[in-house]
């Protein structure tokens, strides 16, 4: 709490100048008196400006009593009383003379910080001299808060946007590498993108937090009948663990491939079968790791492909990536089957 202190005879008197300024031009301190903007008058003939009038307005921004602010040194409210540029811009603000504004941060009796803008005026006797300075604060806390959370969304929104661009990318580069016509490789990126429209509406739905394994998997497989007619023939074990909106997206697509070659290939291309997907964590000597596994199963006889495609590339590759993790594809006769371990984010669900 600053030092309180007595009133000189000088402060005195120019209090009484202030009180022979309410008598002249009483409507306007009147004014100042009752507004909701904070406001101090300060003696222009001392050199450290010491308040000699503070209004309610100002006494409740700053936490004080009136007998506290009276005869300070007009800087002691600054949050950093040290702080060279602030010192710098309050006595700027008093050489000028004309109306002008400086945003600086300031500290109340409690110690809680918050940023004003300050305007200061002269205010002049008869002969024209400078006998008091007239300073008005507008709280600009609400103001800098929101300015620092609309950065922040922006700085999010810009990491988003890169990783949403370098995983179009990578879509667009192995689809071009298909020996394929140009309407494969169309439909190829267009279902893909697609599968990653559908991860940032669940990421959405989730105000990009961290977002289930179970969430992203049924996503993921909704366009392909989890909802529907395969329903039945899809099982899923696991609790549902949190992951970052990055291993989410990443996620996503992995099992969009996995069902799209299903479809083709795999345990969805007929009548009778059927894909577990189901996932337990480890403890291992590099720490907790998530072993997952996605395994079909009375489906058209399985055999190793002759070469790589477009999915299985995204998944061992992409995937394994973008998790910090392996991925392994094999080709058993009775059905295709995808291991996928990775770290365990500390904050899981599943604790």
């Amino acid at each position: 709490m600053p030092r309180i202190a007595n009133k000189s005879d000088e402060q005195k008197d120019a209090e009484a100048e202030v009180k022979s300024f309410s008598e002249d031009l009483g409507p306007f301190v009147v004014a100042a008196e009752t507004t909701r903007m904070a406001m101090v008058f300060t003696d222009a003939k001392e050199p450290e400006h010491p308040i000699i009038f503070a209004n309610d307005s100002f006494l409740d921004l700053t936490g004080y009593d009136r007998e506290e602010v009276l005869g300070q040194n007009f800087n002691f409210l600054l949050a950093h009383i040290k702080d060279a540029s602030a010192l710098v811009d309050v006595s700027a603000e008093f050489a000028k003379h004309d109306d002008h504004s400086s945003e600086i941060l300031y500290r109340r009796k409690d110690g809680s910080e918050f940023w004003a803008a300050m305007f200061v005026s002269p205010v002049k006797n008869e002969a024209g001299d400078i006998v008091q300075h007239f300073a008005s604060f507008v709280d600009l806390t609400k103001h800098k808060e929101e300015q620092v959370h609309s950065k922040m969304l922006i700085e999010e929104l810009t990491h988003r946007v890169k990783n949403t661009l370098s995983t179009v990318q990578s879509i667009v580069w192995q689809a071009l590498r298909m020996d394929a016509d140009p309407k494969t490789i169309q439909q190829a990126i267009e279902s893909r993108l697609q599968a990653l429209s559908r991860s940032h509406d669940l990421l959405t739905r989730q105000n990009w937090k961290d977002t289930g394994l179970l969430d992203v998997i049924t996503d993921a497989l909704e366009p392909f009948g989890i909802t529907g007619g395969r329903a039945e023939r899809i099982v899923i074990k696991g609790s549902n663990i949190l992951f970052s909106p990055k291993i989410a997206l990443a996620l996503g697509i992995a099992f969009h491939e996995l069902a799209t070659n299903a479809v083709k290939y795999g345990a969805f291309s007929n009548d009778t079968g059927s894909v577990s997907i189901d996932w337990e964590v480890e403890e291992m000597a590099e720490g907790r790791r998530l072993l997952l596994k996605w395994q079909e199963a009375n489906g058209p006889a399985v055999a190793q492909p002759l070469r790589r495609g477009f999915g299985s590339r995204m998944i061992e590759t992409g995937l394994a990536h973008e998790i910090g993790g392996t991925v392994r594809l094999e080709y058993p006769p009775e059905g295709l089957q995808c291991t996928v371990t990775f770290p365990v984010p500390k904050a899981s669900a599943d604790g």
